[in-house]
């Protein structure tokens, strides 16, 4: 029992950081930030250790699932897990973050829940290791290594697409198919909770922080912003999307969002960071959408001459609109990446590795397939992942029992055929 609720728990765990490698990396970023290690460790190395936290996870789980070199599975097992809950415990104590992100986006848990989540987990894989020869095998020595480097390359090729492309489940707010104001709404008779935004400006080397009512001219070089919550109440899915033209400052939120038409967003939480080998096809997608009558934004969290490198950088013509970071980088997983939204609904969503083929834009986006909401939905999805790893490994493993079986049978024959043998031979001598 203790083995059928560690090893699914792994598995669901390991899977869902592995679809969102970029989420993942964030928390991580996000501890290190609290710990005061953020500046010392690159995002390559945080990066790395995303793809390997899910891979050990996800790997731990069919190992145990499968029964898979119990003794060595079950300590390893032991070893993640204490460590995981002395973190655990620091948050619950601490509090530096909010979600421990153990699950992702897909289940979100305050840190005691976590806790207690861990040390039950624990519990359960002491009594594991205690009894590691207890857990049935469902494949034989033999075919071990089949299961233990298919599920290696499985994990580790979801997390290398989801990289190159964009998170095959999207369990955040804004998901294609999403309603942006109908995420951002109230409940009738919940109180919303009240926040503070405070701008970091610069003059004349001299930063300083400004709150919306005392925001000074244009002279002032924006650095950064930051939202803190004053008072607690009822958080919206969407409660801080907000767009503001870096050229007039205007807010274009809720033209944006209550527009009948469609609007591409470039969006590129920070500039410094982005990849700009795309530049061509970006930009030959803007003309096709000034030619359409369609807005067209770059939206990012960077200052203005992060925003002219930009410019130098790739002759980008298109206006520029700020936006928190954090919120950004929950929109989309790409930096840059596309999003194309139509009556304030998520439609499309694009990484730059993968941006819509030209040849298919020259017709409105009303009459074309990228301007429809996709059909491939979550359940084809779960069927995917049914086809590519579950119904290869079921398959291996009837095989593999029905060898064992065949296996059983020859020997118990052969044994059979031995003991009358000897009943005949002693027989004889009688």
């Amino acid at each position: 029992m203790s083995r059928l609720i560690v090893a699914p728990t792994f598995i669901f765990s390991g899977f869902v950081k592995a679809v969102d490698p970029l989420g993942t990396q964030y928390k991580i970023q996000d501890y290190l930030q609290a710990a005061g290690l953020a500046e010392v460790v690159p995002d390559w190395c945080t990066l790395g250790a995303s793809v390997l936290l899910a891979a050990l996870e996800f790997t731990l789980g069919i190992l145990l699932l499968f029964a898979i070199h119990r003794r060595v599975t079950s300590r390893v097992t032991v070893c993640f897990l204490t460590v995981m809950t002395l973190i655990t415990l620091w948050l619950a104590v601490a509090n530096p973050v909010t979600d421990c992100g153990c699950f992702g986006d897909a289940i979100t848990l305050t840190n005691v829940q976590t806790l207690l989540k861990n040390v039950v987990l624990l519990a359960l894989s002491l009594i594991i290791m205690r009894w590691p020869l207890k857990m049935m095998r469902f494949i034989s020595r033999t075919n071990q290594w089949i299961v233990i480097n298919y599920t290696i390359l499985f994990i580790l090729g979801t997390s290398v697409y989801c990289l190159y492309t964009l998170p095959i489940f999207d369990f955040r707010p804004y998901h294609i198919g999403a309603d942006i104001r109908k995420g951002m709404e109230i409940p009738e008779g919940e109180k919303g909770p009240t926040f503070d935004t405070t701008f970091i400006l610069e003059k004349n080397g001299e930063r300083r922080e400004f709150t919306l009512n005392d925001y000074p001219d244009s002279t002032w070089t924006f650095i950064d912003s930051k939202t803190v919550q004053t008072s607690e109440g009822y958080v919206p899915p969407i409660h801080d999307f907000n767009l503001e033209r870096t050229d007039t400052g205007e807010d274009i939120t809720d033209s944006l969002l209550q527009s009948s038409s469609y609007a591409m967003l470039l969006i590129a939480p920070y500039l410094e960071h982005a990849d700009d080998s795309h530049f061509g096809e970006l930009d030959q997608i803007y003309e096709y959408c000034t030619q359409q009558g369609y807005d067209f934004y770059g939206v990012t969290a960077s200052n203005d001459d992060a925003i002219e490198r930009w410019r130098e950088l790739t002759g980008a013509e298109y206006p520029f609109c700020r936006a928190d970071g954090i919120t950004l980088k929950t929109i989309i997983r790409s930096n840059p990446g596309l999003v194309l939204l139509h009556d304030g609904i998520v439609i499309r969503k694009w990484s730059h590795n993968q941006l819509p083929d030209m040849s298919a834009l020259n017709v409105p986006l009303e009459k074309s397939e990228w301007g429809q909401l996709p059909t491939d939905q979550v359940a084809v999805k779960i069927a995917r992942i049914l086809v590519w790893f579950v119904l290869p490994l079921l398959l291996l493993t009837l095989a593999d029992r029905l060898w064992a079986w065949t296996r059983w049978l020859r020997r118990k024959k052969k044994e059979e055929q031995t003991t009358d043998k000897l009943t005949s031979t002693k027989q004889e001598k009688q």
